[in-house]
């Protein structure tokens, strides 16, 4: 077998590994949100004790995120990565056996500590193991398979709460990371993490472990992650309530609406693999994307076309965030410097959990003031906002490379 072959069949090992921990992860996203039906009469809550029961998972997962990057470079990404997987089956257990609000609290609180590490210690793995070559297809199925795991852990606990009751759905949910743990613990080897390194010089900063902080590429990528994110709650949170108000359709198409959404998505991320692994100024393809997309959502929030336009109109818009997930990964491993990329990407990703938080508090006040249409603008917004950062950040990382020279 030749060294090619080789290294395509590793390549593709940790690509998929990675990939269905990441899936996982994404899974717990709504593992309280899905059950809300079956939640709320359990233990008489309101929507808005149950919208901060998914604030605190989302909360204590972005501060973790940023405090699991300095661990992934100091212990290794390998071991910080089985800890998180675990941690989202006892989550899961907690959740279970939840006699009461509080203990609804502590489940979310620990499936935010598990998922906080996954970015920082994914994307450390993917840079470390993946060639180059394939790095950026690596990136597109690292978001396709979250987008995998949204999409199924609506449809796997919804179905099993229906039939033996909420708890038990919970139970079952924990055997996923559990499996997941299994596999990634017998193909240990092939996540080996490479020896930790020293920090670096980069930009002029010297290579102490919080320099990197200085540098303005890295908070420009947590803006720019922030923005998108909430411009993302909004759309999780309250597409189909408002194309059902706009467009004066069926519940069901609205929710089809949605689903084209992340199925085309997913599409564009696949799209977005190859476009990224051809293309150098990412920061390009990233603001070209969502310039469409933002312009996209204008025209539904404008909502004077025909009923079937909602339909497309949001394939499309997810087929543009789509494109730009793996350039946008790229365009942050490029202002990551050397020996930072754990704690670059827990920071930057950290950015992601925020957005989530805010996007649907947010866009319910939009709701509630009864203006759906705001809704897409506001996406538009934050989606513009949002290319400034992405340009800025190229900008400053092209700089800092050329500065040496």
């Amino acid at each position: 077998m030749s060294s090619d072959d080789n290294t395509l069949r590793q390549d593709a090992r940790v690509i998929g590994l990675v990939g269905l921990a990441h899936g996982t992860s994404h899974f717990y996203h709504l593992i309280v949100a899905a059950l809300i039906p079956w939640l709320k009469p359990a233990f008489n809550l309101s929507y808005t004790e149950l919208g901060l029961v998914m604030t605190v998972f989302f909360v204590v997962s972005g501060v973790g995120q940023a405090t699991a990057g300095f661990v992934v470079d100091r212990v290794g990404a390998r071991a910080v990565l089985f800890s998180g997987v675990a941690m989202l089956g006892v989550s899961a257990v907690a959740l279970s056996f939840a006699g009461g609000y509080p203990g609804l609290v502590l489940g979310a609180f620990l499936a935010g500590l598990g998922n906080a590490v996954f970015h920082p210690a994914d994307y450390t793995l993917l840079n470390q193991r993946v060639s180059r070559a394939r790095l950026a297809h690596g990136f597109s199925v690292h978001g396709i398979s979250g987008n995998i795991g949204w999409a199924a852990s609506p449809i796997f606990l919804t179905s099993i709460a229906a039939v033996q009751g909420w708890r038990a759905a919970m139970l079952w949910a924990a055997l996923l990371p559990a499996c997941v743990l299994v596999m990634l613990v017998l193909n240990r080897h092939a996540l080996r993490p490479d020896p930790i390194a020293a920090p670096a010089k980069a930009d002029g900063v010297q290579g102490g472990t919080l320099d990197f902080l200085k540098l303005r590429s890295v908070w420009m990528c947590f803006a720019f992650f922030l923005l998108t994110a909430v411009a993302l709650g909004g759309i999780q949170a309250f597409a189909s309530i408002s194309l059902e108000a706009l467009y004066g359709i069926t519940r069901e198409l609205a929710t089809s609406s949605y689903t084209s959404y992340m199925l085309a998505s997913a599409v564009g991320m696949l799209a977005g693999g190859f476009l990224g692994a051809n293309v150098k100024h990412h920061d390009r393809t990233v603001a070209l994307a969502f310039a469409a997309a933002a312009a996209l959502a204008l025209v539904l929030a404008a909502g004077a076309g025909p009923s079937w336009m909602a339909l497309p109109l949001m394939g499309l818009i997810g087929l543009c965030s789509g494109v730009a997930g793996p350039s946008r990964d790229l365009m942050i491993r490029a202002a990551a410097p050397k020996g930072a990329t754990g704690r670059v990407y827990g920071v930057v990703y950290s950015g992601l959990d925020s957005g989530l938080a805010i996007g649907p508090l947010l866009f319910g006040l939009v709701m509630d003031a009864g203006r759906p249409g705001w809704v897409f603008a506001g996406v538009a917004l934050f989606q513009a906002l949002a290319i400034a950062t992405a340009v800025g950040v190229g900008g400053s990382t092209r700089a800092r490379q050329l500065a040496p020279a």
